[in-house]
């Protein structure tokens, strides 16, 4: 069975990556949450908590809510 890496074992390139991609997740799922919170019962498709939980589901619920679960007004 192989090791497991290390922080320390991973080059720059996948470090960035890491930090990069970690940083698109939390503002995608702040911003998700957020529009939830400002948004009218009426503008979300489906109950607003299902919607809550997926935006915890990495990485795409809170892409999916944004894609699908809002309503345009």
């Amino acid at each position: 069975m192989a090791e497991k890496k290390q922080w320390r074992d991973l080059t720059p390139g996948q470090k960035t990556a890491i930090v990069v991609i970690g940083a698109v997740e939390l503002v995608a799922t702040t911003v998700a949450l957020v529009d939830l919170a400002r948004r009218p019962r009426t503008g979300v498709r489906g109950p607003k908590v299902v919607w809550v939980a997926a935006s915890f589901v990495q990485p795409f619920g809170p892409f999916a809510y944004l894609a699908l679960g809002r309503r345009r007004t």
